[in-house]
């Protein structure tokens, strides 16, 4: 471990993929520009945080392990881009996710400790030493995971943008990569709000996130422009989510060997992963959740009900086949009287009325379909 201004004060000096910190004119002027603007209560001492090493690096930050406080934590470091300044894009990322990530507190949310402006833009967070989802499906490969375990993820998951989104969270950037996992792999927590906001009735950027698990809403067609903006809303989420369920269930990658421009395509075009080896029981939430119209697809309230319904039926039965659904319920009687789906009917027959939202229709036509 050592001192974080001397750490960085030494980074100064080196060259990287995204250009140098030269002579510390971008830290010295992004404090005279006073650009960012953060509470005092959010910011960390600096004198008592220690960098230690290298756990990730992206396009536009870096992450070390750190020490604040003697306490074992994640250090997030927002790299200047290719002038050796960091961009005003890159400082409005970072305001926006110490804002809303100081705001949030969920179990299953990543826990916010504080923020630093100087020597460098730094977001300070508990240490998940079990990396993230993506690093883990990697690791066992070709392997699935424990279905209980898969379930187990998406549960989580699920409940994290239950609470986002009844607090009015848009997370815009839900995948594997911004899912971290304890060191005994049994806890999932969300992390990277960078891309998070909340959510309006007005327009929105466009192709906000990662193609791979983008909604089709947040695609066009036809050439944009950089910053075009449309309206979508919180359902954008319900669309990642189903892709990360996919990925825990069959441990492959979305529309792998594809090309960002050929994935936008595809699920502009209305195609998705293929349903072979997924649970019957658990079809009828995929195909609802990736649904091409968003107002077809269930609140995360539902999907949280509905998967720990099918986890409680899990567990309680000695194995953890695919198939023991169809052991356990042959007539699927249970599942169709459980509270999930019970409140799915309910809340199919008050849109009916409204005739603005849909979502449980299409969940009970899927599974009706799948009986």
């Amino acid at each position: 471990m050592v001192d974080a201004k001397d750490f960085l004060n030494l980074e100064r000096s080196l060259s990287n993929q995204f250009g140098n910190f030269s002579d510390g004119s971008a830290i010295d002027d992004f404090s005279t520009q006073n650009v960012v603007s953060i509470d005092n209560k959010l910011l960390i001492d600096i004198h008592q945080l220690s960098i230690g090493p290298l756990l990730s690096e992206g396009p536009y930050s870096v992450v070390y392990e750190g020490l604040y406080k003697s306490m074992p934590v994640a250090i997030k470091i927002i790299q200047p881009d290719m002038s050796a300044n960091v961009s005003p894009e890159r400082k409005e990322k970072f305001q926006r996710e110490v804002t809303l990530l100081s705001k949030v507190k969920h179990d299953n949310i990543v826990k916010f400790i504080g923020a630093s402006m100087e020597p460098a833009l730094m977001l300070v967070t508990e240490l998940m030493r079990g990396g993230t989802l993506q690093k883990y499906l990697w690791s066992t490969r070709p392997h699935c995971p424990d279905l209980k375990l898969s379930l187990s993820f998406a549960l989580g998951i699920s409940r994290a943008m239950e609470y986002l989104h009844a607090i009015g969270i848009i997370h815009r950037d839900l995948k594997p990569s911004n899912l971290l996992l304890t060191e005994d792999k049994t806890i999932i927590k969300l992390a990277d709000f960078g891309l998070a906001r909340e959510e309006t009735d007005s327009e929105m950027t466009t192709e906000a996130g990662t193609y791979r698990w983008m909604a089709p809403e947040m695609f066009s067609m036809d050439p944009i422009k950089v910053g075009v903006k449309k309206y979508y809303n919180h359902k954008v989420d319900v669309y990642s989510f189903s892709m990360i369920l996919w990925e825990l269930l069959t441990n492959s990658t979305p529309f792998k060997g594809r090309s960002n421009i050929m994935v936008a395509y595809a699920t502009a075009t209305k195609m998705r992963p293929s349903m072979d080896n997924i649970p019957r029981e658990i079809e009828p939430l995929l195909s609802s959740c990736w649904a091409e119209d968003p107002a077809d697809r269930p609140e995360f309230e539902q999907i949280s009900d509905f998967l720990a319904n099918i986890l409680r039926n899990l567990c309680a039965s000695p194995t953890s086949s695919p198939n023991l659904f169809e052991t356990e319920n042959p007539t699927g009687k249970e599942l169709v009287n459980s509270p999930a789906l019970n409140c799915l009917m309910d809340q199919h027959a008050e849109n009916s009325k409204k005739k603005n939202r849909s979502s449980c229709c299409c969940f009970m036509s899927a599974y009706d379909d799948s009986l």
